[in-house]
């Protein structure tokens, strides 16, 4: 046996895929290339019978090559006779035999792998079926320190509620709160819980108190997995934790007893715990019924995770067999237990399997027969098949055989244009397989242009230079096998590169002459030929002339315009393909006239300016230069003013004061002259003054200077601004003064006022100068007064926040404090906002507010926003003052709470009716709404309408699978309230069939009736009997509230005619009477002889004797049962009724009555505990009679 790396000490636990198989790695780092062992498939646990041949196989990795060996937990295995070991090289299977199975040797088995680099291990259980009788071994004499041992051990136990009579068993939701919720019915099944919808409301109540209690230990807790038995004869469950505190104790329960576990590196520890990341892995070892019960994870003081191991006492009747399948068909295994089970775990290769895609999973009605069908099998489906039933298991393997040569992909059709290379391949299960190409029902061989090629599985046939000839049906066979595929050889149009790119280059020529374009190319006829200018279809007709053939097209524009420029398209198409090509028409022409209006830019006395724009087409190519001419007004004649170069302005110096002008112009390119662009009068030399320009601004103030801005007039007056004069007045004064020298005007639009007093106030005015003359003053500044610019403010204090909505924000602060020579008094505020997401500050108040209050409005709800208040004075703004932490664009936080209190949980409708369920709440932030039913979605024709303070369900039209419980769950970051409502949908009841009547008792009529034909989708139909004499002629209502289709009317009068009246009832009303035949008929008088006879002394005494016995009984979960039956006797018998032996008569569960000898027994809501036999004894002095009958509750 290898041996591990010596000196190391390392010993680092690792998991394997397989479930069961514990590895140990003996060095930190493997060398690369090498592996540690492990199981590819371990071993099954086996139960079998007495005497026959038992076998354990596993298959083995890694690098190097480990050495297996066997052993088990009680006793060697070296006896040779008993235990055979072996390995089959076929396989690669690690055997261990035991020939003749004898019950000694029922015991769990390992199987090692080891290499030099680590150690796998894995049991697997062997129990034997004991055959004929034995005598059991005598007891082990009782060892004195074994016992002291038993009396120092302390067991701890869990804290249980207590379960009172009447009350559900609490282990009924420890398991419920972790099982999936496919297990629900069976768990309910278990422990006698009836009403579904009740145990949901219940149920989503306590995962509610749960997950608040889990919440102090774990941060979640998810992918939790129910207890299983394993093929090697462990059972495990695990589920994955994150602790909040790593250091928290993990504490494992079985019915309530806290249990030692380890780690699993003991392998004599029978409870151990495995830790894989977040992953906990808790497992039993050797599985034996004692082990059976509900198992709990605790964290601290606080229940995880509840899972119930249930090992029924049943054996294997008819075991799994050997299957032998052909790939591609379904396998099925089936076995038979000896009493019925719902269910049991079937296991592919020592891995669990569910019903699904893959694997089909059914049971028989009586539960006993269990199947397993592994459908379109494959090589991957071999393997070992394992049925685990309690602690019994039988397999079965699963051989898949090849079904021959077969295509594993086949021919494809294909497409190929003429000229180019076609190829057809396919792919064979099998490299010796070789095939035969055909083409139309020809054979083909690798010659004239065909190449054949054979690459393993692989078979190819290249086609080079494709024709239309090559066009048809190909086929290949192998070994009878044949797979067909069509080539389709296209000749779509072509046209060539060289002459694609000629065609392509711009076409130019000179208005009136002609253009041509031709293009060459190659394809299938008929080609269809269209040419288009600017997407417009071109047709032979005036200027256009289009000649075609087979190989070419030639399209001719005779006396080209401007208008004729443009894109040129060819499009040429066959039935395989349609072509384009497309070039450019440039057609050169002299320009259009430049255009106006004209833009006068100075009419002064020395020069007139104007400016013109572009001609809108310049001819297809560029202006060179515009020819000018003027006309003084008045004269006839133009004068020439000469080529300017191509830039649209001229100014114009020659003059006469007072003089009226008018021009042409003319754009000229290298084609000629453009027609004309007249102008209109333009006088020169008129007095134009400037318009007022703004007031001017005060950028900065001191005690000796003051700095002032302006910007120019709108209005220049027709000429150029040639400087300002600035005017001072002090406030209160009338009489402006000149600040600039009177003749040095100002060039710049700014200006120093340095003329001034400390102290005083003044404004300022400005007026604009052109040729002219000096225009209108402005309006004036605002006051300045002449002294040292202020220090700008401080923070402001005790910044907060005083209120908030969804789109604004109240903000308060105190004024800053004025520190002289450093901080001065603050005259405003600025409040500016910063979304989280963004770097930039917005200010919400253009000018500075003076109170120390704002509202900042425009937020967008829920987002996050920074917030801070600048304070501003005259000497600009001081630091800003931030809150610490963003806020949040929203009312304050108010936990959800549902506010119409008389809303109704319960609502029944006519079907077809509208259903609509409001509710309002008050709620901030707003909440997420759901509405569930039955804790599943709503369906697609509800429809859920959320408003801010409310949300409504809505069904237009309801139906009858609209029946169910409804949640709302409004939500948000503080809180959660729900509400529930039970909706049911129903409709007007259909009246029940016939009614029959029938005398078994005298005094009694029995009636019975053909149930109605909504009682199978209506659990809450229910009948009604009334009941008219012939003497008092009034309907009475006999029984309501009746679940069943039988009974029986007592204190029947002789003599009297009855009639019945029977009734479906459901949650709307009833249905239409069902009515009864005539009962009884009435005496006539008649005259009698009476005569009195002679006295005899008579005995009536008589034992007690069942008259109408009782009958077979099946009612539904959560039903009435009424249990009936007649006995007479004299005296008077006392009747007991009895329960599997058990009396009922002071039970309270059971309504108990006799009535005229009618013996009556009602269950108001069977359950499953109510199954079972009834017997009733009728005793008296003179003797005894019993009858009994059983009750079976239906599923």
């Amino acid at each position: 046996m290898p041996k591990p790396a010596e000196g190391t000490g390392v010993a680092i636990r690792k998991r394997s895929k397989v479930p069961g198989v514990m590895i140990t790695q003996y060095v930190e780092e493997l060398p690369p290339g090498s592996t540690t062992p492990d199981f590819i498939r371990k071993p099954i646990a086996l139960t079998i019978q007495e005497g026959r041949l038992a076998f354990f196989k596993a298959v083995v990795s890694g690098n190097p090559v480990p050495e297996v060996s066997w052993a088990r937990n009680k006793g060697d295995i070296s006896n040779s006779t008993k235990y055979v070991s072996r390995f089959d090289e076929k396989n690669e299977e690690y055997i261990l035999e035991i020939p003749k199975v004898d019950s000694d040797q029922a015991d769990t088995y390992k199987c090692f792998a080891i290499n030099p680099f680590g150690k796998a291990v894995c049991t697997a259980a062997l129990n034997v079926i004991e055959v004929g009788f034995k005598k059991r071994a005598p007891a082990p004499k009782s060892n004195p320190d074994e016992f002291r041992k038993m009396l120092k051990k302390t067991v701890v136990k869990r804290k249980e509620k207590q379960c009172k009579e009447g009350e559900i068993d609490p282990r009924f939701w420890e398991v419920l709160l972790s099982a999936p919720r496919k297990y629900y019915e069976g768990i309910c099944h278990e422990f006698g819980v009836t009403d579904f919808r009740w145990m949901l409301r219940k149920l989503n109540q306590k995962k509610k108190e749960r997950e608040a209690e889990q919440s102090k230990y774990v941060e979640k807790i998810d992918s939790l997995k129910q207890i299983e038995v394993k093929t090697d004869g462990t059972a495990e469950f695990e589920l994955d934790i994150k602790l909040k505190d790593p250091n928290s104790k993990i504490l494992l329960f079985k019915d309530g007893e806290m249990l030692d576990y380890g780690d699993g590196t003991d392998e004599s520890t029978k409870h151990n715990m495995q830790k894989f990341g977040e992953t906990y892995l808790f497992s039993i070892r050797d599985v034996g019924p004692e082990d059976a019960g509900l198992y709990q994870v605790d964290v601290e003081e606080v229940n995880m995770f509840s899972t119930s191991l249930v090992l029924p006492d049943v054996e294997f009747n008819t075991t799994l067999k050997d299957t032998k399948m052909i790939e591609g068909q379904d396998a099925v295994f089936e076995c038979a237990l000896s009493d019925p089970l719902p269910q049991i775990t079937w296991c592919a290769n020592d891995i669990s399997i569910e019903h699904g895609e893959k694997y089909d999973i059914t049971v028989s009605e009586d539960k006993q027969v269990h199947k397993l069908a592994v459908k379109n099998c494959t090589k991957e489906d071999k393997g070992v098949y394992t049925a685990i039933a309690g602690l019994r298991s039988s397999q079965g393997s699963l051989v898949v055989e090849d079904h021959g040569v077969h295509f594993l992909n086949g021919l494809s059709d294909t497409v190929a244009n003429v000229g180019e290379s076609a190829e057809l391949s396919c792919k064979l299960s099998s490299e010796d397989s070789k095939g035969l190409w055909y083409k139309d029902g020809k054979k083909l061989e690798s010659k004239n242009g065909i190449t054949i090629v054979k690459d393993g599985t692989h078979h190819k046939l290249i086609i080079y230079d494709c024709q239309e000839r090559d066009t048809g049906k190909y086929k290949f066979e192998a070994e009878g096998r044949k797979s067909e595929a069509a080539l389709n050889v296209k000749d779509p149009p072509k046209i060539n590169a060289d002459a694609l790119s000629k065609f392509s280059e711009p076409v130019i020529v000179k208005a009136g002459e002609n253009a041509s374009f031709k293009l060459p190319f190659s394809g299938k006829e008929p080609i269809k030929i269209q040419w288009f200018k600017e997407d417009e279809e071109l047709l032979e007709g005036h200027g256009v002339r289009i000649e075609k053939s087979s190989a070419h097209s030639r399209l001719l524009l005779t006396k080209c315009q401007r208008k004729d420029s443009g894109e040129i398209k060819i499009k040429i198409k066959n039935e395989f393909a349609t072509v384009e090509a497309t070039s450019k028409l440039t057609v050169l022409d002299r320009p259009t006239p430049p255009q106006g209006p004209i833009e006068i830019a100075e009419s002064s006395l020395s020069a007139i300016e104007f400016k013109w724009r572009p001609p809108k087409d310049d001819g297809g190519c560029p202006v060179i230069n515009y020819d000018l001419e003027r006309q003084q007004l008045g004269r006839n004649t133009w004068t020439k003013l000469g080529d300017i170069p191509g830039q649209p302005t001229y100014r114009d110096t020659n003059t006469d004061r007072g003089r009226k002008y008018c021009y042409r112009i003319r754009a000229k390119n290298l084609e000629g002259f453009s027609e004309v662009l007249t102008t209109n009068d333009i006088s020169a030399g008129t007095l134009a003054f400037p318009g007022s320009p703004a007031p001017p601004k005060i950028v900065s103030v001191f005690k000796d200077c003051i700095n002032l801005t302006w910007l120019s007039p709108s209005n220049t007056g027709g000429g150029s601004i040639i400087g300002y004069n600035v005017e001072k007045r002090k406030k209160g004064s009338n009489f402006w003064t000149q600040a600039n020298p009177k003749d040095d005007p100002i060039i710049d639009k700014k200006y120093a006022v340095k003329d001034v007093i400390e102290g005083v106030e003044y404004e300022f005015r400005v007026s604009a100068i052109n040729t002219c003359g000096p225009g209108e003053p402005s309006g004036p500044s605002e006051y300045a007064i002449t002294r040292d610019p202020k220090k700008p403010p401080g923070q402001v204090k005790d910044l907060k926040i005083t209120g908030s909505s969804y789109t604004s924000l109240s903000l308060s602060w105190t004024k800053p404090k004025e520190v002289k020579g450093e901080e001065d008094e603050a005259k405003g505020y600025f409040v500016e906002i910063r979304p989280t997401d963004q770097l930039e500050w917005n200010r919400c108040n253009t000018n500075a507010v003076i109170q120390t209050s704002f509202t900042a409005m425009g937020l967008k709800s829920m987002a996050m926003y920074w917030v801070r208040v600048i304070a501003v004075n005259e000497g600009g703004e001081g630091l800003s003052q931030n809150i610490d932490k963003y806020i949040i664009a929203m009312p304050p936080p108010v936990k959800p709470k549902l506010t119409n209190k008389k809303i109704k949980s319960f609502m029944v409708v006519k079907a077809g009716n509208t259903v609509r369920v409001s509710i309002s709440f008050e709620a901030s932030p707003l909440p997420d709404i759901t509405w569930l039913k039955d804790c599943a979605p709503v369906a697609k024709h509800v429809t859920v309408t959320n408003f801010e303070k409310g949300s409504q369900l809505f069904i237009y039209a309801s139906e009858m699978s609209d029946t169910g419980i409804y949640t709302v769950s409004v939500k948000n970051m503080v809180g959660q309230d729900t509400f529930t409502i039970e909706i049911r949908v129903t409709d007007d009841p259909k009246p029940p069939g016939p009614v029959e009547l029938e005398q078994n008792v005298q005094g009694t009529v029995t009636l019975s009736w053909t149930p109605s034909p909504d009682e199978k989708r209506d659990d809450h139909l229910h009948y009604m009997v009334m009941k008219r004499d012939s003497v008092k002629q009034t309907w009475r209502t006999v029984v309501d509230n009746l679940f069943n289709n039988k009974f029986t009317v007592i204190n029947i009068l002789p003599g009297r005619e009855y009639n019945f009246r029977v009734f479906a009832k459901n949650d709307i009303g009833l249905s239409e009477p069902s009515v009864s035949p005539v009962w009884g008929s009435t005496k006539k008088r008649e005259k009698i002889t009476y005569r009195v006879p002679e006295s005899k002394t008579l005995d009536f005494q008589a034992a007690p004797r069942f008259i109408v016995p009782l009958k077979l009984h099946a009612a539904p979960p959560g039903y009435e049962c009424y249990m009936s039956c007649a006995v007479t006797g004299n005296p008077t018998p006392h009747i007991t009724w009895y329960h599997n032996n058990v009396s009922l008569n002071t039970n309270p569960n059971y309504y108990i009555t006799n009535v005229c000898g009618v013996c009556s027994l009602l269950i108001l809501r069977v359950g499953p505990r109510d199954t079972g036999e009834y017997q009733v004894l009728a005793e008296s002095p003179l003797g005894h009679d019993e009858c009994s009958t059983k009750l079976t509750v239906k599923e």
